[in-house]
């Protein structure tokens, strides 16, 4: 953490070293003037370097590291020129595993969480007594949830398409904001969103002409560093009232077809009952015939041998 002391390879390795945490941390904050306040914006997950410039002509002795506004101030850790390692003062058991000190001047903290969010403050001493703070603002932001759209009522009035639409998400939301886009929708359209009861909860009211086809709605939820979306079409929730007198048809022939089909099948059992029926009728007849002509036979028989 030093200086290169005159030795080439030495300075090489140096060089590298700082490379690499800049490219494992693709953040990096600058600040050389006394009293300097820097506002930095990271996503939970990511991570944070801290880094003083050093000043032309001066030597550093030692470099402080603390966390909390003025009145609560900690002391992390202090880096001392020319040390192999850091020497740990308090809040270890948070920051051990998270914290590296790349360098002199640097700090790094990895897999940030909103704990992490506040002000930290970089002491500064230089040789002959000089000293000076640099303070550096950091906030730490949840990643943004998916949202979901959600239809809480609709209306249909002549010319017109009344719905009311809910943009709903879960977890922390008080550090998001919610935009609606229109793709598909007149400029003079009357559309008016305000947030909801709950802090993740976004209403908006859309009057929309039934003659605009097919329009799409889309939510946006972000905070500084991301955002997520999600689209609904319009054109499924606000269906004409000509659509329904081209269904009404429709319906009325499946109705006659089924009809039709019913009284075909009566008729052909009608049929077939009736063709049975006289059948049965048909049968007693002849055997009825037949037994008159056995017994006119007998009858014969019997008279033939009485004449004799």
């Amino acid at each position: 953490m030093g200086s290169c002391s005159g030795d080439p390879r030495l300075c090489w390795a140096t060089w590298l070293l700082r490379c690499a945490s800049l490219l494992l941390c693709a953040c990096s904050t600058v600040a050389n003037s006394s009293g300097a306040h820097v506002f930095l914006n990271r996503t939970q997950g990511g991570c944070v370097l801290f880094h003083v410039a050093r000043e032309a002509g001066a030597e550093l002795k030692e470099i402080t590291w603390g966390f909390g506004p003025d009145s609560a101030y900690t002391v992390i850790l202090r880096v001392h020129s020319g040390a192999d390692s850091p020497t740990w003062v308090s809040l270890r058991d948070k920051y051990e595993h998270r914290v590296h000190v790349p360098n002199m001047t640097s700090l790094r903290i990895d897999n940030l969480n909103p704990g992490d969010s506040g002000q930290y403050r970089a002491r500064i001493s230089l040789t002959g007594g000089k000293e000076f703070n640099m303070n550096f603002h950091l906030t730490v932001y949840a990643p943004v949830p998916l949202p979901q759209i959600r239809v809480t009522s609709s209306s249909i009035t002549p010319g017109w398409c009344n719905v009311t639409l809910e943009c709903r998400a879960q977890g922390a939301m008080e550090d998001l904001k919610v935009t609606w886009e229109s793709k598909g929708l007149p400029e003079e359209l009357e559309q008016r969103g305000t947030p909801g009861p709950a802090p993740n909860l976004w209403v908006l009211d859309l009057s929309l002409p039934l003659s605009q086809p097919n329009p799409r709605l889309t939510c946006v939820l972000s905070n500084l560093l991301d955002q997520k979306t999600a689209t609904t079409d319009l054109g499924a929730i606000c269906v004409p009232a000509d659509s329904h007198a081209v269904t009404g048809p429709s319906l009325l022939v499946h109705v006659l077809r089924a009809v039709i089909a019913v009284l075909f099948f009566l008729g052909a059992g009608l049929c077939l009952w009736k063709t049975r029926d006289r059948k049965q009728k048909m049968e007693p007849v002849r055997g009825a015939g037949l037994h008159e002509e056995h017994r006119d036979h007998d009858g014969g028989i019997h008279w033939a041998e009485l004449s004799r």
